[in-house]
């Protein structure tokens, strides 16, 4: 009776990664099938074939691609594939757009060759999975940012600018001088340390700031 096959895909720029944990696969388990590709370029070009991937180790920076786009694009097309990053890029929001991008672990490229592989098989078994250092991450409360807070006249400048009127209607509907309303808009740019009137309109619909 033929024993049924498991695919596994690596997804990594590092050759020396990809070929050792390759190996590690095969002498591991005679089971596995695994495919390597260290561009986001030739593993997409392997999906064209449609073939079925039962699980995979994906890297998050790669030279022409992202694993977190990756990672959401997989899923989509397939819910059964189970997903590790394997990564040293350890930001707690990266870890937690990984996870609601649907992947089942997230492992550093520190962890054993032999914990990647007992964790594939977990993965495979339904785990989640994570590197205690992950879990760590995960687990430190985020500290708020605390911006400036924003005068009734700077929200006033703030509306109009993002409805797009100029310096010169600005400041007749707020009864100002152009040159007072530029020493607003110049002030507000150094208050939140922004470059422009767009970074700074941008910065205030998504902190949520008016």
């Amino acid at each position: 009776m033929s024993t049924k096959k498991t695919t596994i895909v690596i997804l990594d720029d590092h050759p020396i990664v990809v070929e050792g944990l390759k190996s590690l696969f095969l002498k591991h388990n005679p089971a596995f099938v695994v495919y390597t590709f260290e561009s986001a370029k030739s593993f997409r070009a392997f999906m064209e074939t449609r073939p079925a991937i039962d699980a995979m180790l994906l890297d998050i920076n790669l030279p022409d691609g992202n694993g977190l786009d990756i990672c959401k694009e997989l899923i989509e097309q397939s819910s059964s594939i189970k997903i590790i990053a394997l990564s040293n890029q350890i930001e707690q929001s990266i870890i937690r757009q990984m996870f609601d991008n649907g992947a089942y672990g997230f492992l550093l490229k520190s962890t054993p060759s032999s914990k990647i592989v007992s964790s594939v098989e977990a993965v495979l078994q339904g785990q989640v999975i994570m590197d205690p250092e992950v879990m760590r991450i995960l687990n430190t409360p985020v500290q708020a940012k605390l911006y400036p807070a924003l005068t009734r006249r700077e929200k006033q400048l703030i509306e109009l600018m993002a409805k797009g009127k100029t310096t010169a209607v600005i400041a007749e509907e707020l009864f100002l001088s152009k040159f007072t309303v530029d020493t607003y808009r110049k002030n507000l740019l150094q208050k939140f340390k922004v470059k422009n009137s767009s970074e700074l309109l941008m910065l205030v619909v998504q902190e949520n700031l008016l």
